[in-house]
């Protein structure tokens, strides 16, 4: 048997059989882990109450199998208390989380940044760029990363961004999604002292992340328009 104790997040759970449920952590060494947890059967049980969202664990799992047994929780310190726009924009974390990234992997870099961004959530710091540096983040630990070279050698007012290509200049209209030049090469250099510029952002990771879900939609998205 494995034993593997460490810090975590619960990123989504699902009932599973009689008092059991099976849920998505996000651990500190193993990434993205499906465990079955045994809730117990007495109101003194309280792992239940354990097992929700944004509340720093400490979990002890076992097992060789990819679908591990969550042997003992224990929560590090209270939950982070997320409200409003702030509590979606976790949900929003924890979806993609659960969409994107694969299972056991490590990334202790990706759960440093998400404690960090859900702790800047319960702050109540700037919303978007919390969230533009989360995705930039998982993307890189995706394998996938902006090759920004193009819009300071090529002379364009706008460009696309392919997912194949990368930036390409627009030489004529298309279909696709453009950004301005200007915007794009504020975002390189981490200039986002603009709300354009923030919301050309937000535009092109929308696009980005759309692509890698194959166009299948987000659930959290549907709270912010609520």
């Amino acid at each position: 048997m494995n034993f593997n104790e460490q810090a975590a997040f619960l990123l989504h759970s699902r009932p599973y059989r009689e008092h059991q449920v099976i849920v998505e952590l996000l651990t500190e060494h193993d990434g993205k882990v499906a465990a079955i947890s045994y809730l117990g059967r007495t109101p003194k049980s309280n792992k239940k109450g354990l097992l929700q969202p944004f509340l720093p664990l400490t979990v002890l799992l076992k097992g060789k199998g990819n679908l591990k047994n969550l042997s003992r929780v224990e929560a590090q310190q209270k939950s982070y208390p997320l409200t409003g726009n702030f509590l979606y924009s976790g949900f929003y974390l924890n979806e993609l989380l659960v969409r994107l990234l694969g299972e056991h992997i490590s990334c202790n870099g990706l759960f440093e940044q998400y404690n960090k961004s859900i702790q800047g959530l319960a702050n109540q710091q700037p919303i978007e760029q919390i969230l533009r540096q989360f995705e930039a983040f998982l993307l890189d630990e995706l394998g996938l990363c902006f090759d920004y070279s193009p819009l300071f050698s090529q002379q364009a007012k706008r460009f696309y961004y392919l997912p194949e290509q990368g930036f390409v200049p627009v030489l004529e209209s298309s279909s696709q999604p453009s950004y301005l030049t200007e915007h794009l090469q504020a975002i390189a250099q981490s200039n986002f002292d603009s709300p354009e510029v923030l919301l050309s952002y937000k535009l092109l990771m929308r696009q980005v992340i759309n692509h890698l879900l194959g166009g299948q939609p987000l659930n959290s998205r549907k709270l912010f328009k609520k």
